[in-house]
């Protein structure tokens, strides 16, 4: 029993003389850091997120002119419905931030 309370307390002193260690580390690496202009932060992130959704609307825009494409072949009248609403839906969601700037 002293032999296992012997062995706990030894990695216990290790344990906390790492704790120590990486505690001085820490404080020492320390740099100190301008921030940047908020405002130019927010319309980088508001550019990389429009430019995201362009991404996904020319993906949807893509998906729909092979539907409608696949549907003028096969002669299936709702698959070309399905198509061009695919189709229009991913030019509204390309272009939402143009659509966006002409109405603001």
């Amino acid at each position: 029993m002293k032999n296992k309370i012997k062995r706990f307390s030894k990695s216990l002193r290790v344990i906390r003389y790492i704790l120590i260690a990486v505690a001085i580390i820490m404080s020492l690496m320390t740099n100190t850091v301008f921030a940047a202009d908020p405002l130019s932060t927010i319309n980088r992130l508001s550019e990389f997120i429009f430019s995201a959704i362009k991404a996904i609307g020319l993906i949807l825009l893509g998906f729909g002119i092979v539907q409608i494409g696949l549907s003028l072949k096969s002669h299936d009248a709702s698959q070309r419905a399905n198509g061009f609403l695919t189709f229009f839906g991913g030019v509204v969601i390309a272009f939402a931030k143009d659509i966006l700037d002409m109405i603001m």
